[in-house]
Formats: C-alpha cells, structure tokens, sequence
C-alpha cells in the first residue's frame, strides 16, 4: 500500500486502487505551496483530482498544473478530470433547504459528479415554505439516494425521509442566527429525526455526504 512521504504529508497514491477513488486534498489550512506539491504528485498516478476548502490564490497555482483544472466558486473546491467522456450513472439527488446553503450543497454535487453519478440539484425548497418542496415531489422520487442539505432548523431530511423510499444523507450547515450554534442546532434536530433512513454527516461536509451517495448509488445496478 505504497505512499509518498513528501516531509509535510504522506501522499496516498494507492487509495484509488483500494476504494475507487483518489485522496480529496483539503485546502484548509495548508499553504498554496503545499497543495501544488501534492496535486502535483496525485496527478501522476491519478486522472482525478478534487480539493476542497480553496482559495482563488490556489487555483492560480493548480492551473498550471493541468488545461483541465476548474474552479468551482460556490462550493470553494477545485476539480482535475483528464480521463475524457465517462458514463455517468443517474440517481443522485442534492436538495438544499436555502440559498444560503449553496455552498455546501455545490460541495456535495462536485464530488458525486466527479465520482461518475448524474447529479440533480433542487434549490431553496426549505420547509418553511412547504408547497415549493411538494411541487418537486414526483421529481425528487426518482432518485436512488437523497443528500439534504440544511441549516436553521435542519428539519428538511426528516420530511423528505417521510415522503421517499430513498436513503437520506442529512448535511447541517453552519448557516443560522446565533442559537443554531454554528450548525450544532441543525445537527443535532437531524441525529433526533424521527422519520427512519436518514443518515447525518458531519456539519458543512457537504463532500462527505456527496461521496457516500455516489457510493449507495453506483451499488445499485441501472
């Protein structure tokens, strides 16, 4: 299980072998410097490449890395796919509860489609105004696997679990006035849910929930 030790981190070029799919840099918190260096050697072994967590100092650097490298302003994360036309399988469904939760919810998205799964994004459906939900509904039950993403209250996952036979992956999101805590509100409404087949990430890990359903999703045959 070979890796590369660079002195600052120790580059895991045989993830993709053992799970499908290359290790995702996260930009937060290391230099533009440090993340060159590691894409850089990712891109050897690997025609994917995602980091998240960005700044548009970085993109200036990756760039030159390769004529595919793309900078995706709402999600802060930056995608590499050399491989050419893939065929990518339906069934991801990213839903945002609010505007405000765009970034997280784009995160989700970036890393299902990267991972070869269609993805269908439905916006500002929150259930403060229900009805905009229920208009999607005959829509949002064709997908195999759900990623709700949510602030405030973060009641959204628990009402789509009750109307679809799709797993839920519940995202919170930091987005809220002050006794929301920072997502800790959301969060924990989406661990007490009392509707069956959601699951919660992490608070603002739209990447992880997009990861596991485009995993749910590529187990399932077409």
């Amino acid at each position: 299980m070979p890796y590369q030790d660079l002195g600052f981190v120790k580059a895991d070029h045989h993830r993709e072998l053992r799970t499908g799919f290359p290790e995702v840099i996260f930009g937060q918190g290391k230099t533009t410097d440090q993340v060159v260096k590691i894409s850089r050697e990712i891109l050897k072994f690997s025609g994917r490449l995602m980091i998240t967590r960005v700044s548009t100092e970085m993109y200036s650097q990756i760039k030159n890395l390769s004529p595919e490298a793309k900078y995706h302003s709402d999600a802060k994360a930056i995608t590499i796919d050399t491989r050419g036309p893939v065929s990518k399988q339906k069934g991801v469904l990213v839903v945002s509860a609010g505007t405000s939760d765009l970034e997280v919810a784009s995160e989700a998205q970036i890393i299902a489609e990267l991972m070869d799964c269609q993805v269908k994004m439905l916006i500002d459906v929150g259930v403060a105004g229900l009805h905009r939900l229920l208009d999607n509904l005959e829509e949002i039950k064709k997908h195999n696997v759900i990623v709700a993403v949510a602030g405030m209250d973060g009641v959204l996952p628990a009402v789509l679990a009750g109307l679809v036979k799709a797993p839920v992956i519940a995202v919170p999101t930091s987005i809220g006035y002050g006794a929301s805590f920072e997502g800790i509100g959301p969060l924990l409404t989406m661990l007490n849910s009392c509707a069956p087949g959601v699951s919660v990430v992490n608070i603002d890990n739209g990447f992880g929930a997009g990861y596991l359903a485009a995993m749910i999703n590529k187990s399932i045959e077409d």
